[in-house]
């Protein structure tokens, strides 16, 4: 009898991890996988220290997915640079859609924001071209070339389009990868322990505020899991500033379990602005194989904690979000297009704190979309932007009893988006924002409204 019970629970656990075929059930649902290097070429000067790249470490790559649902067609990417801002983030989109037979608005592109990889900004770039004696930069052909290389991709993908008839949704805690930017020393001051920290002092501070658990999604066939997709929050670099191109720990644990299971991986990075991996990363190699090996290790958790689900029919959210830019002291044009001038300043000065939010002014009055995506009790966010952790705890706590998983750095051309709260705060988010205090109400305000919490669904 004991013998009996054991292989019934056995059975029933084995059941509960297996992908829910209904027969017919979600016959109109397809997916088709991929990916495109999208790594600079050797010489051209990439972000952070804008030196010539000089060693590809590990090649570059959009990865991503169509969905196909009846007549209607979805595309999710995920690059690995540092971040897509302004035209240059439209014009992926526009590439994108054209090449998967849809529209703009029905195409999410992310970037995993790793440090050794470029800031994709043709608009900012442009600019700088213009000025006597240009900071070095990237070409901003180069980013034209990328989309449409990208494009070529996502269509060539359509031939291999096939059916899915169940979601995974798994989630496991991630231990000793990420902790707060944002540590608060005597009387409240804010202290920043950043990416790469050799502070024994700030090492030895608490996580902070963090959102420790990374979420997986799974699209499987009969059993068969036909891609992941994994959502964690953190500034993804273990080392930056020389000159390579490199996926960092987020993309060797990416790569390395793509490997290992023959599945197609697609990472997401949440909303990791004021998330570093300092306080475990000292910037050598071994605190970034350990960092990957860590992360490693969640996803593998979190795809062992999966539970399926039939695949239903998706509701394809989107709604106009206005930031507003600050014109306060240190972000007015003005001062901008002085930064640009100052052939003083260091090429990240000139460009990141002056052509970029320079861009940002020309576009002002175009919005910025942001949507979501809804599949079951899946949602999938994505948002704009280095956003603070705050906006992650609040998207999911609008649904607890969902599965609420964040993409953010999308357009970035808005900088951090902060809390009210930071800006009063101090520290490092708010002084590198391009957009008012306000912005956390208007967020806060787009994120209930595409993620359907004012409907209750």
């Amino acid at each position: 009898m004991q013998r009996l019970l054991i292989r019934c629970l056995t059975a029933a656990a084995v059941l509960a991890c297996r992908p829910v075929h209904e027969a017919g059930a979600a016959e109109t649902l397809r997916v088709a996988t991929f990916r495109c290097d999208v790594t600079p070429p050797l010489g051209m000067p990439i972000y952070s220290g804008y030196k010539p790249l000089a060693v590809v470490e590990h090649p570059l790559l959009a990865k991503g997915i169509v969905l196909e649902d009846g007549p209607q067609r979805y595309v999710l990417c995920s690059i690995d640079w540092c971040e897509i801002c302004n035209g240059t983030h439209a014009l992926f989109r526009r590439k994108m859609a054209e090449a998967a037979g849809t529209q703009p608005a029905r195409v999410a592109v992310h970037t995993i924001h790793q440090h050794t990889a470029p800031m994709g900004d043709a608009d900012a770039m442009r600019l700088v071209e213009r000025i006597e004696e240009p900071p070095p930069h990237p070409d901003p052909a180069f980013f034209d070339r990328a989309a449409e290389r990208v494009a070529r991709a996502v269509a060539e993908s359509l031939a291999r389009l096939e059916p899915f008839d169940a979601v995974g949704l798994g989630q496991a805690k991630v231990e000793r990868v990420a902790s707060s930017r944002r540590v608060v020393g005597d009387g409240g001051k804010i202290l920043v322990r950043w990416s790469r920290c050799t502070d024994p002092a700030l090492r030895a501070m608490p996580e902070g505020k963090i959102d420790p658990w990374l979420k997986t999604v799974t699209l499987a066939r009969g059993g068969k899991p036909l891609v992941r997709m994994h959502y964690y929050a953190t500034h993804p670099q273990s080392f930056y500033g020389d000159p390579r191109a490199s996926y960092d720990f987020p993309g060797i644990a990416r790569e390395g379990l793509e490997a290992e299971e023959k599945v197609f991986q697609v990472y997401f990075n949440g909303c990791g602005g004021d998330i570093t991996a300092g306080k475990y990363n000292d910037g050598s190699r071994q605190a970034r194989a350990e960092l990957a090996a860590r992360l490693l290790e969640g996803m593998k958790a979190a795809i062992a904690a999966t539970r399926f689900q039939p695949a239903g029919t998706i509701t394809w959210r989107t709604t106009a979000l206005r930031l507003v830019p600050r014109a306060d002291a240190g972000y007015t044009e003005e001062e901008y297009r002085a930064r640009v001038d100052n052939k003083a300043a260091s090429p990240a000065v000139r460009i990141y704190r002056g052509a970029m939010p320079l861009a940002l002014l020309a576009r002002r009055e175009t919005p910025i979309e942001i949507s979501s995506l809804a599949l079951g009790d899946l949602r999938l966010l994505h948002l704009p932007g280095e956003c603070m952790i705050d906006f992650q705890h609040f998207a999911q706590g609008l649904l607890p009893s969902g599965f609420v998983a964040v993409a953010a750095y999308g357009d970035c051309a808005c900088g951090y988006i902060c809390t009210r709260a930071a800006f009063d705060e101090g520290g490092y988010e708010p002084t590198d924002s391009f957009v008012t205090p306000e912005s956390e109400a208007a967020l806060k305000a787009a994120i209930r409204e595409v993620l359907g919490a004012e409907r209750g669904d």
